[in-house]
């Protein structure tokens, strides 16, 4: 029978865990009692989200608004006999939802990836026998044996722990492995996952030492499983994208209703046959319906995403791309993302001198600098001294991602991607002797280890004795400054063996605490000689009356383009938010480094804090916190919901499971393509090839770019059809013959438009795309004067089409045909005129019309199309067209010319006017 405390697990004493648990911490359980508690809590693995049949996700691919406009207009073909026109929009509804049902297909397969993450086998012992079974089988009170590379196959609460250390970053963020205790942990608070110590998490890793434990929580009831839980709970957030295409749809089939409507009313009114009128109002309702935009839009984001790829960002879901655009926040974990998640040393200190060490992780290239000028080791004994403590009290091995394991100091020149097996600490311990011994020291023959004394959280200290050739045995120290001094009664300074004094501890004790305020993880070195050594002499007495010789100063440090990229997203109106497991002090020096904090800005908010606070007033805070320190997957959700919340977009980053609810739940989540988790990249929209932030910031502007190319041919589209309707319109009005025949609408609407649009999907950026602050969450697509531009453009292009048709009927009344070719040329032109100016927001003149190649082929092309259909004599029948002069052809193209010399005159006086430039946040 499992009983639960009335307090966590890791303040139940040890005395009290078998009571509690019903279980015997010699024996385990018994497989009678195993059994029976299976069928009460069932397996220990995570449950799924009720999955939803291929199929119907198929059918919800056709239920968006757009898509229904389009099959309407499927309709409208088929009753006008346009069955190539049908035929070309059920191809663009298939096509649509084909892409969007492979998308969807892909996107949910987290919990598989989780599930992935549980160890597939777990040592247990049952009735005092050892047996190997599979995870899943585990129930509470099971006795669990673990050891160095085992993934922990549930929650349990530890009651033997030996140097047994346990890597958590992927669950608490936390890039140093934890050294696991068995003591109970006293505390009137709750104690973050990171800190529980005598708690080993399902789905983690152990990296090295041995350690027993019971379980106490299987499948969903495990940290795991709570976050497997908030990824079912994220909602599913409609891209802002989606949301201003169906609002486009909305508008245009209310639009092309009216005008249908007033165009059969006004020509039935002028003595129009009623059946050509409802056909001419039928053509202009497909007009005003650009059947072709959905096909454009994802042709665009498909082009977009191939240019992110060549940008090292590798985009999971097509919308992603233009949300990322209009980001607002991106909220950013702070190891492996905004750092190198490799500790490294950056500081030395010896006789009263502070050192820097020169480069980055574990490549062990760079050298120790005193006031900007390089220092070898070899010259001063004591930097030898504490370097050769550092290579040999050591248990880690450096690596390369091309080499199987190799001896401590790998000397190639020619690796260029180094790690280390072993503790992250220790590694940088080793890179950091490898630097300083690498020139001007001959060793002789190696020293061999003897003993070991292992690291333990009383002593907070870990200590080798090695022998060398000659017989000279020595014992090597490293740990904690303040427990290296209290067992030290000498000091190597300044080339000379003294007395440990005060004063030297006064000066150690104010360069640790000076090291500790820059987040710097700091450890002493020590050593003595050993005279008549007998191995397994106890730990008390050896590490006693040492010779302190120095500490030094270790990071996981930032990336070296961090702090510029955050600048550019601070440009561009971007707020940068840094959010991890790890100790305030540890955060704010990060934040501090990269340019997060600044001024004001300087506040940083604990998890704890969190959990006191309201859904409200969490609301109130966001906007003023840069910096989150000490949080859970909990809170991180939290946190991105209460910016949403605010109105934000926000943009998610990270590499560890407790990661992922976040990133889901985001408006575009984020992903590290190297040291993130299968979980992770599965929740995200976007996954980072090189885990470089900077990335972030040249998606964020390829996704600008690409928002700003769909409003390009949105406005180019909508312009074009609106002088389409008000050709016909006016005519009505005026009393005039048809100006243009509803084969001639279509052929231009689906035809001579569609391959200019195309390549405004593909347009350079104006160059100014990240001086700009993002635009507004619920902006509308209109905004930003393109619902005016639209209007006066169409406005225009109808006039002039209307005039061109009026002047060539007048001149030969008894010709209908040929002033309706006048008008039709002149429509044509006069749009493949105005797509150079829907280019720039400011004018036609703004930008070379040369530099988008692709536009410049895609109007000769359509130009092409349109003199075939009005000089070829096959063609000529089925479009009602006749051959023009070349006073025809000047009549033309001064007609075409004017709506966009007029507007681009209005763009240059405009953007001759001073403006104030947009100063972020």
């Amino acid at each position: 029978m499992v009983l639960k405390p009335n307090k966590p697990w890791y303040q139940v004493p040890l005395l009290e865990i078998p009571r509690m648990i019903g279980s015997d911490v010699q024996n385990g359980l018994t497989q009678e009692e195993a059994a029976t508690r299976r069928q009460k809590y069932g397996k220990n693995q995570l449950a799924e989200a009720e999955k939803i049949p291929l199929y119907v996700v198929f059918m919800n691919q056709f239920k968006d608004f757009m898509v229904g406009v389009l099959v309407v207009a499927t309709i409208l073909s088929f009753f006008l006999g346009e069955y190539l026109d049908a035929i070309a929009i059920i191809a663009i509804i298939f096509l649509n939802g084909v892409l969007g049902f492979i998308q969807e297909a892909k996107a949910e397969r987290s919990l598989n990836a989780l599930k992935d993450m549980a160890a597939p086998m777990a040592r247990v012992i049952r009735g005092g026998n050892l047996d190997m079974i599979p995870a899943t089988l585990l129930v509470p009170g099971d006795l669990i044996l673990l050891e160095a590379g085992d993934r922990v196959p549930a929650d349990m609460r530890l009651i033997n722990a030996n140097r047994l250390e346990i890597e958590e970053s992927t669950l608490t963020g936390e890039s140093i492995a934890v050294m696991k205790t068995a003591n109970v942990i006293e505390s009137t608070g709750a104690v973050p996952l990171g800190d529980q110590k005598n708690v080993a998490f399902m789905g983690t890793m152990v990296a090295g030492g041995t350690g027993k434990g019971i379980v106490t929580e299987i499948g969903m009831s495990t940290e795991i499983g709570k976050i497997a839980h908030l990824i079912n709970q994220a909602d599913k957030l409609e891209t802002p994208l989606q949301i201003k295409l169906e609002q486009l749809g909305k508008t245009l089939v209310w639009i092309a209703l009216l005008l249908t409507i007033f165009v059969i009313v006004a020509g039935v009114w002028h003595g129009q046959e009623l059946m050509t009128m409802f056909l001419s109002g039928v053509s202009l309702a497909v007009a005003a319906i650009p059947e072709g935009l959905p096909a454009i839009v994802t042709v665009a984001l498909a082009l977009g995403v191939q240019r992110m790829i060549k940008r090292n960002a590798i985009v999971r879901k097509l919308p992603s791309v233009e949300t990322l655009g209009c980001a607002s926040v991106i909220c950013s974990d702070k190891t492996g993302t905004l750092t190198e998640n490799k500790m490294t040393v950056t500081h030395l200190w010896h006789s009263g001198k502070s050192f820097d060490v020169t480069g980055n992780g574990y490549e062990p290239n760079g050298e120790i600098t005193w006031q900007g000028k390089s220092i070898k080791a070899t010259i001063d004994q004591g930097l030898s001294q504490i370097c050769q403590i550092a290579e040999r009290c050591n248990n880690a091995k450096l690596v390369n991602a091309q080499q199987k394991e190799r001896t401590k100091f790998i000397l190639s020149k020619n690796i260029s991607t180094w790690n280390v097996i072993g503790d992250p600490t220790e590694g940088a311990l080793l890179t950091l002797a490898y630097k300083a011994l690498k020139e001007g020291k001959k060793q002789g023959d190696p020293t061999i280890r003897i003993d070991e004394l292992p690291f333990d959280s009383e002593r907070k200290m870990m200590s080798v004795v090695e022998q060398s050739p000659d017989g000279k045995t020595e014992l090597l120290t490293k740990g904690a400054v303040e427990a290296l001094l209290k067992n030290s009664s000498h000091i190597y300074w300044q080339g000379e063996i003294i007395p440990l004094t005060n004063a030297h501890r006064i000066a150690v004790a104010k360069q640790t605490e000076e090291m500790a305020s820059r987040a710097l993880r700091v450890l002493g070195f020590a050593y003595k000689s050993l005279q008549n050594y007998k191995s397994g002499e106890n730990s008390s007495h050896l590490e006693t009356n040492l010779t302190f010789v120095g500490m030094v100063g270790m990071i996981d440090p930032p990336r070296q383009e961090v702090k510029s990229a955050i600048q550019l997203c601070r440009q561009a109106g971007i707020k940068t938010v840094m959010i991890t497991g790890d100790h305030k002090i540890t955060a704010e020096a990060i934040g501090r480094q990269i340019g997060l904090l600044q001024g004001g800005n300087s506040h940083v908010l604990e998890g704890a804090t969190i959990d006191e606070m309201t859904e409200e007033e969490l609301m109130q805070t966001v906007e003023k916190v840069y910096v989150y320190a000490r949080v859970s997957p909990e809170h991180k959700l939290r946190i991105v919901k209460a910016l949403q919340s605010c109105g934000h977009i926000v943009a998610m980053t990270g590499d560890g499971v407790n990661d992922a609810p976040a990133i889901k739940a985001s408006d575009i989540g984020i992903a590290m393509g190297i040291t993130g988790t299968d979980v992770t990249k599965e929740a995200a929209s976007l996954v980072l090839r090189d885990d470089n932030f900077a990335t972030i910031v040249s998606a964020v502007e390829e996704g600008r770019n690409i928002y700003d190319n769909i409003r390009k041919f949105i406005r180019y589209l909508l312009a074009s059809n609106v002088g389409e309707i008000l050709v016909m319109f006016f005519a009505m009005l005026m009393g005039l013959p048809l100006p243009l025949l509803p084969i001639q609408i279509l052929w231009v609407n689906l035809v001579t438009d569609g391959l200019p649009a195309m390549a405004l999907g593909v347009d350079p950026s104006e160059g100014d795309t990240m001086r700009h602050k993002p635009r507004k969450k619920h902006e509308n697509i209109f905004a930003r004067g393109l619902g005016w531009k639209i209007i006066s453009r169409g406005f225009l292009i109808g006039t002039m089409t209307l005039g061109a048709f009026i002047i060539a009927y007048h001149e030969n009344p008894n010709d209908l045909t040929h002033a309706q070719t006048v008008a039709f040329a002149t429509l044509v032109l006069a749009q493949l005129i105005h797509v150079f100016d829907c280019r720039s927001e400011h004018s036609v003149f703004h930008r070379n019309p040369f530099s988008n190649k692709f536009l410049v082929w895609a109007v000769l092309s359509s130009m092409a199309l349109v003199l075939v259909v009005i000089y070829w004599d096959v063609m000529q029948p089925i479009f009602k067209t006749t051959s023009l002069s070349l006073r025809d052809w000047a009549l033309i193209f001064v007609a075409a010319g004017i709506p966009t010399f007029v507007a681009g005159m209005g763009g240059v006086l405009r953007s001759s006017q001073p403006k104030e430039a947009y100063k972020a946040n």
